[in-house]
C-alpha cells in the first residue's frame, strides 16, 4: 500500500511523522511505482541533472554528426599557405576559418569537432572495459567469498596502491603508442574501483532480510545472487560508471598530451591539440584554451549527471 492510499489519521489520533524521504524510500523498496521510476522522477526535479544531460547530449550530438558539422576532415590541412614562422591566423582573421588555424595549417573548428568524436569513443570503450572487468571481479567476490574474495581483493589492493594515471601511463607505454592502448590503459586502471564497489554492495545486500527469506524458502545461492542480490547491487556501479566517463575524458587527454596516443601530429584529438599548442602558448593562446575548455565542459557534464544520479538513487541525501 502506497502512502497515497493510506487513510487520514482520525482527529485527535496519532499523527504520521514519517518524512517524505522515508516514505519514498519505503515505496521504492516495496515496489510501489518501481525503484527506477522514482529515480527518474527525482532526476527530473534536479537542475544539475538537466544541465549535465544537456552538456552530454550536445557533446554526443557533435561527436556523432562530426562528418556533417566539420568543414574539413580530421587530418586535412587547408590553411597551410596562411601559416608563417612568425604568424598563425587566429579566430576571426580569416572568414573561412572562424576559430583560426593551428601550427600545421589545420582548421581549429574542424579539429575540435572531430576531437569530440575521438574523445567520446575513448571514454565509452575505456569505461566499458573497466566496468566489465570490475563487475566480473566484484561478482566473484560477492558470490563465493572466502579464499576467492581474499585472493581477488589482494590483487585489487595492489592495483589501488598505484595512482590510476601512473598505472594508465605504464600500461600505455608497454602496449605502444596507439589509441587502442589508451583505451585499454584507462579501462584497466578503473577495474579496481568497480570491483570494490560491486563487492561492497553485494555483501551489504547479502545480509538483507529478503535474502534470508529466500534462503528459508529453499532457493539456492546462485538463484538468490542472480535474481535478487546482483540486480539490487548494480545501482552504485551505474553511478560510478557515469562519473568514470568524466575521469576517462581527462585521462585520455592527459595520455595524449604525454604523447602516448600515437597517430600523426595533426590528428584531431583534444589532448593532442594541447600538446602542440604549448609551443605557441605565448603568441597563440587560443590553441590551448579552446580544447582545454572543451575537455573541462565535457567532464563537468558527466560529473553533474553522475552526482545527480547518485542523489536520486538515495532519497535521504538528495537536495530538498
Amino acid at each position: 500500500m502506497t502512502s497515497a492510499m493510506l487513510p487520514p489519521a482520525p482527529s485527535g489520533g496519532p499523527v504520521d511523522d514519517t518524512s517524505v524521504d522515508d516514505r519514498e524510500l519505503l515505496t521504492a523498496k516495496t515496489g510501489g511505482g518501481g525503484f527506477w521510476r522514482g529515480v527518474f522522477r527525482r532526476l527530473r526535479r534536479n537542475p544539475s541533472a538537466w544541465v549535465g544531460a544537456v552538456i552530454i547530449g550536445a557533446f554526443v550530438l557533435v561527436a556523432l554528426l562530426a562528418p556533417l558539422l566539420a568543414p574539413y576532415g580530421p587530418t586535412d590541412l587547408p590553411g597551410q599557405r596562411y601559416i608563417t614562422p612568425t604568424d598563425i591566423p587566429g579566430p576571426g582573421e580569416l572568414p573561412q576559418f572562424p576559430l583560426g588555424l593551428d601550427r600545421f595549417g589545420g582548421d581549429v573548428l574542424s579539429k575540435l569537432i572531430w576531437g569530440a568524436q575521438a574523445t567520446l569513443l575513448i571514454g565509452i570503450i575505456s569505461t566499458a572495459i573497466g566496468l566489465v572487468g570490475g563487475m566480473v571481479l566484484g561478482f566473484l567476490c560477492g558470490m563465493f567469498g572466502g579464499w576467492v574474495d581474499t585472493l581477488i581483493m589482494r590483487f585489487v589492493d595492489i592495483m589501488l596502491s598505484i595512482p590510476s594515471l601512473l598505472l594508465a601511463v605504464s600500461i600505455a607505454a608497454i602496449l605502444g603508442q596507439t589509441q587502442l592502448s589508451i583505451m585499454i590503459a584507462i579501462g584497466v586502471a578503473q577495474v579496481p574501483i568497480f570491483a570494490r564497489l560491486l563487492r561492497a554492495s553485494m555483501l551489504q545486500q547479502r545480509n538483507a532480510d529478503y535474502v534470508l527469506s529466500a534462503q528459508t524458502l529453499g532457493l539456492g545461492r546462485g538463484t538468490i545472487t542472480m535474481s535478487h542480490v546482483l540486480p539490487n547491487s548494480v545501482g552504485p556501479v551505474i553511478v560510478q560508471g557515469t562519473l568514470s566517463l568524466a575521469t576517462a575524458v581527462i585521462e585520455a587527454a592527459a595520455l595524449s598530451y604525454l604523447g602516448l596516443g600515437g597517430g600523426l601530429p595533426q590528428t584531431a584529438e583534444w589532448g593532442r591539440m594541447l600538446t602542440y599548442a604549448q609551443l605557441e602558448l605565448a603568441v597563440s593562446p587560443w590553441l590551448a584554451f579552446l580544447p582545454g575548455i572543451c575537455i573541462t565542459i565535457t567532464a563537468l557534464g558527466f560529473t553533474l549527471l553522475g552526482e545527480a544520479l547518485r542523489e536520486a538513487m538515495d532519497p535521504r541525501t538528495r537536495k530538498r
